[in-house]
């Protein structure tokens, strides 16, 4: 393996125009500015790119690959200097937590999904090494959150690009810098593109048991007739939305928990396999991250599909998910981590991890 290349980042670098960095073989990286103002890094390689905000949530705003977007359809041409999480939403993957995530309910105080995913980073970098996976770019960053008596945490994201992938592995860190207990809640935000007649295919037993329908309706949604009765629908057959039949009413959106089962190696797999084969996919690890929530939205303003959102809790809301036990705590001085891989795949690899959930399921 070579030695790790490492620049740093400032906001100088990027200007209207966009302009390389650094390359490596098919490996590129170029720096500009959106018109709102959002600084962004621009990471190629030769069947894609990506466009993440270094400076903002670190999120990756733009994915594409093999000649197709994969970024869910939004009201938003660009990513806004905003803090507030529904005047700058349509990225394809945004990291929320740490405090808190969720749609804050009665009694909470804290933003929707938290303070992380428009969060403003006060360092980030690019890498360019080699690993297991072969030569890679990656971004990455910190970000501190202190807030007197309450937390006191570092964050640090990081997305690989390989050459010739279209896969993305994805890892978050956060270190507690206090030397008392914080409490700690996440969930990756993933929102691909749906594909009419996609099907859904994931390591998990699809029954009323294990797919679960959420039946609660967040305050900023606005539901149609018929909604209600679409979900109970949903909640006795579960199998229906398998496949996205171009007249499911995904709308104003759906949400699901679903109970996942890994491999030998401890990664549970999704996919959205698309009528000629190639699909989009994450692969998730239920070891760091123990709740899948799927999240689709189909309207005529956004066209959505949350495959997996893997996350530590359900998303109703701090003191929701506190009283059912699920906000984890991490140790004074501790760090939590986990790991993620997300993106699309050809249909030879389409094919191969189809296997790999047929044999999860396998009685």
């Amino acid at each position: 393996m070579t030695p790790e290349t490492v620049v740093h980042l400032h906001p100088s670098f990027f200007g209207d125009a966009e302009r390389l960095l650094a390359s490596s073989g098919e490996l590129a990286a170029a720096a500009f500015t959106y018109p709102s103002g959002v600084p962004a890094l621009r990471l190629s390689n030769a069947v894609g790119s990506i466009v993440a905000l270094p400076f903002q949530g670190q999120q990756i705003w733009d994915a594409q690959f093999h000649g197709r977007t994969l970024t869910m359809r939004s009201m938003f041409d660009q990513p806004y200097p905003n803090v507030d999480y529904l005047r700058t939403y349509g990225g394809f993957l945004l990291h929320c937590g740490v405090t808190a995530m969720g749609v804050p309910a009665a009694g909470d105080t804290h933003p929707l999904h938290g303070e992380l995913p428009n969060a403003r980073y006060q360092a980030a970098y690019l890498r360019l090494g080699e690993d297991e996976g072969g030569s890679y770019l990656a971004v990455g960053g910190e970000y501190r959150h202190t807030v007197a008596f309450a937390a006191n945490y570092v964050a640090r994201p990081l997305v690989k690009l390989y050459a010739g992938s279209g896969r993305l592995a994805l890892s978050l860190t956060v270190q507690n810098l206090k030397q008392t207990p914080m409490e700690l809640m996440y969930l990756a935000h993933a929102n691909f593109r749906p594909v009419d007649h996609g099907r859904l295919l994931y390591s998990a037993r699809c029954t009323p048991q294990t797919v679960r329908v959420r039946s609660s309706i967040p305050a900023h949604l606005r539901p149609a007739p018929g909604y209600r009765e679409f979900l109970q629908a949903l909640e006795a057959q579960p199998d229906r939305h398998n496949l996205l039949a171009p007249g499911l009413a995904f709308d104003p959106e759906v949400v699901f928990f679903i109970d996942y089962l890994a491999d030998v190696a401890g990664w549970a797999h999704s996919m959205q396999v698309h009528p000629d084969g190639a699909a989009d996919f994450i692969s998730h690890r239920p070891g760091q991250l123990d709740h899948g929530v799927r999240w689709i939205s189909r309207t005529p303003d956004q066209d959505a599909l949350g495959l997996i959102l893997p996350a530590t809790a359900e998303p109703e809301g701090y003191s929701a998910e506190k009283a059912k036990g699920n906000v984890k705590s991490l140790a004074g001085g501790a760090t939590w981590r986990c790991d993620m891989a997300l993106g699309a795949l050809t249909l030879a690899e389409a094919q191969a991890m189809a296997t790999k959930i047929e044999r999860i399921l396998a009685p």
